[in-house]
Formats: C-alpha cells, structure tokens, sequence
C-alpha cells in the first residue's frame, strides 16, 4: 500500500515566477495586472524574469540564477525542500531553449510534489484567482522515500 505524507501550503504562498525570453513581457503585464495579488506573497525567480519583475513592476522577489545557468534547477531544489507553493512559468512553445532538459526536470518535479502550476496566462489567473489563494490548503503527496525503500526490498 502506498503511504502519503500531509502537505501544508500555508495563507502566504511562496511563488515562483520564470519566464523564458519569448514571454518575459507577457509575465510583466501578467505582474502588473496581478500585483495587489502577489505584493502579498513571497515571490522568486529565475535570473532576468526576476530583475525584470523587480526594476518594473516593482514587486519585492529574489532572484535565483538565469534557467540556463541553473536557475531553473534551483527552484526545482526549493520545491523539494518544500519552500516552493506555487510556479507560473510562461514557457514559450515556439522557441527551442538550450536548457530545455532543465525545465522538463523542473516542471517533473513540480508534478511529483503535486505544486501548482501554470504555464500560460489564462492558467496563472486561474490559479491566482482561485478561492484557494489566500487560505491554508493541506493535500497529500506519495511518501517517496517509502516507495524507494519498498521497491529496494523487492528486487
């Protein structure tokens, strides 16, 4: 039988915010119609996206590195620490990226920890207009060390 751990996604959620090049406007229009919102969480991202967010939304976020310089697998290590709520990615379907394996992982990670996630506008106002925004939200995820474990005994 599969065991599963209590998740906790408290009032204040910590969102990230990545954009790749393509979309980098779009996620600062999506900022500024949005930041009433957000000025009440706490905000990362990826390099640029992050600047970008900061010098003209003027939204308080730290910045991680640019997703080709590992930024992308940061945020994927801060959602395994359990210090991530929520990611909107405006991804761009059109451009080849160079870092395309880095987001995949990223986005693999995001789906085994059952994170939210958006990667186009109509998504992110689904998710940040969600009843569920400003209230405590407690879900359940695979307690992978006792698969792991199980499966080790198995073979």
């Amino acid at each position: 039988m599969i065991e599963f751990l209590n998740m906790t996604i408290n009032e204040q959620k910590n969102i990230a915010l990545i954009a790749h090049d393509g979309k980098k406007h779009d996620m600062l229009k999506w900022c500024e119609d949005n930041k009433e919102i957000l000025q009440k969480h706490k905000l990362v991202g990826t390099g640029t996206t992050a600047r970008m967010i900061a010098d003209h939304v003027g939204l308080s976020i730290k910045g991680y590195n640019s997703g080709p310089l590992g930024g992308d697998q940061q945020i994927g290590a801060k959602i395994v620490e359990g210090k991530i709520d929520m990611v909107i990615f405006f991804s761009d379907p059109l451009a080849a990226q160079p870092h395309d394996p880095d987001v995949k992982a990223l986005l693999r990670i995001a789906q085994v920890y059952d994170i939210p996630i958006a990667n186009n506008i109509s998504t992110a106002d689904f998710l940040i207009h969600s009843t569920l925004m400003d209230k405590k939200y407690t879900h359940q995820v695979e307690n992978f060390k006792n698969t792991v474990e199980k499966r080790a005994k198995e073979l």
